[in-house]
């Protein structure tokens, strides 16, 4: 018999067959009627196809294919090549003509989905049709980015913080009526579920208490590690906080998370958006604060704990509480700050919530467990629990992008030995350097830096900005910019 796809794409051997052949049993003893094939786009959202189980079972050999348009679009759905033109797509071979590429499953992904009856999912990956990988693909960019931390005897461990909005539908006539679909079409008409402005409040909570279980029990049907369910400050802001894991899990989790998350309350009537700021007066922003730590791949403990301060130095200073690895990390954080903002906070809407006092970075600086500073050093000698906070994150990034750049700038650090300054204590009125203002800055930033481009590769960062700058021209044009973000961004993520 010929190569299955799977074999001519190097992937398929005696372990996978088995994980197959495990993954066949699981579905058929599921008693699942369709499995969605899903994978990530650019913009960190999930899109399937929904196919029989029969052709799904046959889709772990073969794949399956799809139009290649999709890895070229911006928020908006737009196109943001020429692809039917000679020369509009020299960038980026192997993507004239809206060719097919193939999605191939992971079949130890295999689950059921808990709002959807009968409906089982797999994550893919695309592949061109000749075998070989496609390199724009973001899961593939955080494995590449994985197995160069791992040349270096590390692996990165990361815990999700992640801020969102719920809100009660009370009309889907602006979404569903024929006579007012748009490019991009409105959202649904909303009210809230809490007032807001009274942190961590109980009687909010039970409150919103509906909404809060249909999230809870959706991450732990998907089998997330979910810790707690807390009432943000702001009007219908709410925040899950998840237990550590390793990086490609914690990015796949965040996939899952927001993807369920939508739909399960979307069918009792809710709406959830991780929008960075809805377009509401007296909104209150939301962050993804990621927290991470590198480990020792041999041992597996945490590399960044130090067992005793080192000798002279002080809280102030990043020795006193990492090792010499983690102070390097925190150094490359720094350095490459500008640079992977876009990364981190990759929508126009996002650069809103850099403003003082707001629980928000403005500059590029440190702090000892200080939550105004970009990234916030927590623990202590002794203390397994040590790691770094980076608070630059807006809630709809790309996670594989995000903890790409993290690995990428930090590497950068042991590799050059860079140091960081004191802690800051006044992350608002010292003179720091400022974050990017701006998506366009963020991007600017991106290129210019030699090293993250080397390590990201020219040619994925000069398709992600691209795409980025796609999303910006648009929202320049539009007559009503806050509409463009309603219906972008409120509407769709």
């Amino acid at each position: 018999m010929p190569p299955c796809f799977a074999e001519r794409c190097a992937v398929h051997d005696s372990q996978r067959q088995a994980d197959c052949e495990n993954a066949i049993s699981a579905i058929e003893a599921s008693g699942v009627h369709s499995i969605r094939l899903g994978w990530c786009d650019t913009h960190g959202q999930l899109r399937s196809k929904t196919l029989a189980v029969r052709a799904a079972i046959r889709a772990l050999y073969d794949g399956v294919g799809m139009v290649s348009t999709l890895m070229l679009k911006d928020t908006g759905d737009r196109t943001a090549w020429s692809i039917f033109e000679p020369s509009g797509t020299q960038d980026i071979p192997g993507f004239a003509g809206a060719t097919n590429l193939i999605l191939l499953p992971d079949p130890m992904s295999f689950i059921r989905l808990p709002w959807a009856e009968g409906v089982g999912w797999m994550r893919c990956q695309p592949w061109f049709t000749n075998g070989t990988p496609v390199k724009l693909d973001t899961r593939r960019v955080l494995q590449n980015a994985l197995e160069r931390l791992a040349a270096s005897g590390h692996g990165l461990r990361t815990g999700l913080e992640v801020e969102f909005h719920i809100y009660r539908i009370t009309d889907t006539t602006p979404q569903l009526d024929p006579n007012r679909a748009a490019w991009p079409g409105e959202p649904p008409a909303v009210e809230m579920v809490h007032p807001g402005y009274n942190l961590h409040s109980e009687a909010m909570a039970d409150m919103a208490h509906e909404p809060l279980e249909i999230v809870r029990q959706t991450a732990q049907a998907l089998d997330l590690p979910l810790q707690s369910l807390e009432i943000e400050l702001g009007p219908s802001q709410i925040e899950a906080v998840f237990d550590a894991t390793d990086a490609l899990t914690a990015a796949d989790h965040m996939v899952l998370f927001r993807n369920g998350v939508r739909q399960a309350l979307r069918r009792a009537g809710y709406h959830a958006s991780f929008m960075c700021r809805p377009p509401f007066p007296n909104v209150m922003s939301s962050g993804w604060h990621l927290h991470q730590s590198l480990v020792h791949l041999k041992s597996g403990h945490n590399a960044f704990m130090r067992d005793t301060p080192e000798p002279g130095s002080h809280p102030g200073m990043a020795h006193h509480t990492l090792t010499l690895a983690g102070s390097q990390w925190l150094g490359g954080l720094l350095t490459h700050a500008p640079a992977i903002t876009a990364l981190c906070t990759p929508t126009i809407n996002g650069y809103g919530r850099f403003q003082p006092n707001a629980l928000a970075p403005q500059s590029i600086c440190w702090g000892r467990d200080n939550r105004g500073a970009m990234l916030r050093v927590i623990g202590g000698a002794g203390d397994p629990g040590t790691r770094i906070e980076n608070r630059i994150g807006e809630p709809a990034a790309n996670p594989y992008l995000t903890m790409a750049a993290q690995i990428h700038a930090g590497l950068d650090g042991l590799r050059r030995g860079l140091q960081p300054p004191q802690a800051c204590e006044s992350p608002y009125g010292e003179a720091h350097e400022p974050v990017p203002s701006s998506l366009p800055q963020a991007l600017d930033a991106l290129l210019a830096d030699t090293a993250l481009n080397a390590s990201l590769g020219a040619s994925f960062v000069n398709y992600f900005e691209r795409i980025k700058r796609s999303e910006i021209e648009r929202h320049a044009k539009a007559q009503n910019p806050t509409e463009f973000e309603r219906r972008e961004y409120f509407g769709r993520t």
